[in-house]
């Protein structure tokens, strides 16, 4: 039974220790947050956006 609790002490402890995911989870808020940056650009400019596809849209169809 002490054999068995130890292995299973030794175990948890190297779980505590690990940060091999710290990594993932920080590239992933990283992540996270140029999408919320992106997005609200998008918002802010999308009308002007819009404008200046149809525009060049327009010069296109109007140079072929």
């Amino acid at each position: 039974m002490k054999k068995f609790m130890w292995k299973s002490w030794f175990w948890m402890q190297s779980l505590k220790n690990r940060e091999e995911g710290q990594g993932m989870v920080e590239y992933g808020l990283i992540i996270a947050l140029i999408a919320v940056v992106v997005i609200g650009a998008l918002i802010f400019l999308g009308g002007g956006i819009g404008k200046i596809f149809g525009n060049v849209a327009n010069t296109v169809n109007n140079v072929a």
